[in-house]
């Protein structure tokens, strides 16, 4: 099997992290955290399943790169997504306006 079958049939579960907000685990079935380390088990907590998502017949997803998202699943078994980091208003206001304390 070549790997645009095994996108073709794929399906995986996303859970939600209960203790990290914002945070994805996207496993290739559900309930099936074999291949997901244990330290990344810790951290995320006990995973709240979210949905089941068809990933063949998605073109993109809200803030993951699906092409990345497929890759990772037939690699490692997993992919985490974690939230964008915080802007700081006032260093994109500073750019904004040509500030420069050089």
């Amino acid at each position: 099997m070549n790997k645009l079958e095994i996108y073709l049939d794929m399906i995986c579960a996303v859970y939600k992290s209960r203790l990290k907000a914002d945070s994805y685990l996207f496993v290739e079935k559900r309930n099936d955290f074999e291949r997901v380390p244990e330290a990344l088990m810790a951290m995320f907590g006990a995973p709240q399943l979210v949905m089941m998502l068809p990933l063949d017949k998605r073109q993109h997803l809200g803030l993951a790169d699906i092409n990345k998202v497929k890759v990772e699943l037939e690699q490692k078994g997993y992919y985490l997504q974690l939230p964008p980091p915080p802007i700081n208003l006032l260093e994109e206001y500073k750019k904004e306006i040509g500030y420069s304390r050089d």
